[in-house]
């Protein structure tokens, strides 16, 4: 899976915030706040091309004190809210 085009991680006033550009996503009516876990992921993510639930899983357990099952399930359960929202495409 990907990340869909058109949508940028900022710092707005110390909160980590999704929002959408460019005309592709000019329906699109949120501004998603992430927390610090979930803008490192997204970061990653932006940084490869592709990526699947494992490879953030296993980012998730070598760069925070986490196991991998907790890493596994927590990662999966954010990528079902980001598929929702229509900021990830397969």
């Amino acid at each position: 899976m990907k990340l869909a085009p058109g949508f940028r991680l900022y710092d707005v006033c110390g909160e980590k915030v999704i929002i959408a550009e460019g005309i592709e996503n000019i329906n699109f009516s949120y501004m998603v706040n992430l927390n610090e876990t979930a803008a490192h992921l997204w970061a990653y993510a932006e940084a490869h091309t592709t990526f699947t639930i494992d490879e953030l899983a296993d980012h998730l357990t070598n760069t925070y004190d986490v196991d991998a099952h907790t890493a596994h399930t927590d990662v999966n359960n954010m990528i079902q809210e980001w598929k929702k929202l229509g900021l990830i495409q397969e």
